[in-house]
């Protein structure tokens, strides 16, 4: 079913509810104001296949104006909402955006922007006006703008779908644009199909979004729960203590978490833990990262064998899952291949044995290019050009299983070794003094880099040596010397974005300034 028939059907379920806020927004009203969100695009003379950019805090207005664009046959853009104006509209200039649409919690950044954007021919603020920044011209408010046109919809609706932008973390972001059939809105794409079989979604569900909605995974399963006339409870932002209530208070049966999201709910205090009601739940999924084993050993014993994983880039080369009980048997692996075929090649483009790391490849999967970038579309690909890679590296088991050990960028040559600190930052993780944890190769004149780890004490947890020296001995116990960090910086937080990918570039341009490295 599509939208337009949950609303006939309950009019008045909520199709979107706000955690913190409690607004809520039925089928019916989704409906109405996406249908004028898709006749003030049609107004603008925007047809199939061109573009529109998305830049919001969680808010349904954000879910709404997306529902607008796929009635319309556009490509839209979810920006990142932690952005800075100059990175934002970069974004909005390369993919060509005819309409931006923001929120008043984005005021300070969006003032900037038209200056930056010259070809923006529409700009809407979205929101309440309350304690909010004020925008003159040309921000249009996005409510009186949309609340001009009908409610009905328009004759000529065509199937519009995402265009997001890579993190970012190893460089300029790039668009990732996939084939758009030219279908009608009311028709299922079969990664619906494939979401229910795989993810357990079905009708009648009740979703908690904990993530931000620019990003690809958070935005597939909100739109799904739509599509599925189910509920979405979306969170304004991530809290362990408040994920537990919002499971206990909405009768929560299905969410998409990142691993860090499991560490901080494992570090809420006990007495919290063991009184949170989760009987509701029936799938929990995770992706983005690898998860450390204790990490996740602890969420099924606390969960049950509800925990879904899988292993797929935004652009969507492939796929790989496994369920709870295959994750047992082979732990620490992100699943087998469903979508491509995964081969492991070094860096000759020969295949590596069995369990030896090397760069991890999708065959038979590469209908996506980079947006206008011909050139980094080529260097993704074989010379084939029917095999493709995101840079991740891994390893593959006798029964197909693939480990991942860390992005190929990330990778520290010390004295010669190749080390991917994944592992040490897993290992790190799980010390009870430790909330969050990064590893980097830092400049050093004897091994060209060395090993350090930059750590975010848990609450009430002391930095400074003592802690160090604790935590090198920690990991010296349980994992090879080389991969262990010679020292340990300490930080209030790490540059972790929302959706749990960590910020390297920000700690290496910290540590690096002007050295030369091969690591970028």
């Amino acid at each position: 079913m599509y939208a337009a028939a949950h609303a006939k059907a309950h009019p008045d379920k909520p199709a979107i509810v706000m955690a913190k806020s409690g607004e809520m927004v039925t089928f019916a009203e989704y409906e109405a104001s996406a249908n004028q969100v898709a006749r003030l695009l049609r107004d603008l003379g925007l047809r199939r296949l061109d573009h529109m950019s998305i830049f919001m805090d969680n808010d349904p207005r954000m879910l709404i104006s997306e529902g607008g664009a796929e009635r319309t046959g556009l490509y839209y853009t979810c920006v990142n909402s932690y952005l800075s104006a100059e990175e934002v509209a970069y974004i909005v200039n390369d993919s060509q955006s005819r309409v931006v649409i923001t929120g008043r919690s984005k005021a300070d950044v969006a003032s900037d922007l038209p200056a930056l954007c010259p070809d923006v021919e529409l700009w809407l603020l979205a929101g309440d006006e309350r304690g909010s920044k004020t925008l003159g011209e040309p921000f249009e408010p996005w409510e009186q703008t949309i609340g001009r046109y009908s409610t009905d919809p328009i004759l000529d609706e065509e199937l519009g779908t995402p265009m997001m932008y890579s993190s970012g973390t190893t460089g300029r972001p790039k668009g990732i644009l996939r084939p758009l059939p030219d279908v009608p809105p009311s028709q299922n794409l079969p990664v619906l199909e494939g979401l229910k079989l795989l993810w357990h979604f079905r009708e009648g569900m009740i979703y908690l979004s904990p993530a931000p909605l620019y990003h690809s995974a958070p935005q597939a399963s909100v739109a799904a729960t739509l599509r599925l006339g189910a509920t979405a409870v979306v969170m304004e932002h991530f809290d362990a203590a408040q994920f537990l209530d919002l499971v206990s208070r909405h009768q929560v049966t299905h969410s998409q978490v990142v691993p860090t999201m499991f560490s901080r709910l494992l570090k809420l205090p006990e007495e919290v833990r063991s009184t949170a009601e989760i009987s509701s739940l029936e799938a929990v999924v995770h992706a983005a990262a690898p998860c450390p084993v204790p990490v996740k050993e602890q969420m099924i014993e606390w969960f049950g064998p509800i925990i879904l994983e899988y292993y797929a880039a935004t652009e969507g080369n492939g796929f790989t899952y496994c369920d709870s009980e295959e994750w047992l048997a082979h732990k620490g692996t992100v699943g087998r291949a469903l979508v491509g075929e995964v081969l492991i090649l070094d860096e000759e483009g020969e295949e590596c044995p069995l369990g030896t790391p090397g760069t991890v490849w999708f065959q038979g999967s590469t209908n996506f290019e980079y947006f206008n970038d011909p050139v980094k579309t080529s260097e993704s690909r074989n010379a084939a050009g029917d095999t493709s890679t995101v840079g991740d590296v891994g390893y593959l088991d006798e029964d197909g299983y693939l480990y991942l050990t860390d992005r190929k960028t990330y990778m520290i040559i010390s004295g010669g070794v190749n080390i991917y600190p994944q592992e040490t930052e897993n290992l790190l993780i799980t010390h009870p003094k430790v909330m969050d944890a990064a590893v980097i190769g830092v400049p050093d004149e004897d091994l060209g880099e060395a090993v350090k780890a930059i750590v975010q004490p848990a609450d009430d947890v002391e930095p400074g040596p003592e802690l160090e020296r604790e935590l090198i001995g920690f990991c010296r116990e349980h994992i090879a010397h080389f991969k262990c960090p010679r020292t340990v910086d300490f930080v209030d937080q790490l540059p972790r974005l929302p959706t749990g990918k960590l910020y390297k570039r920000l700690l290496r341009d910290t540590y690096w300034g002007k050295h030369a490295t091969r690591i970028v």
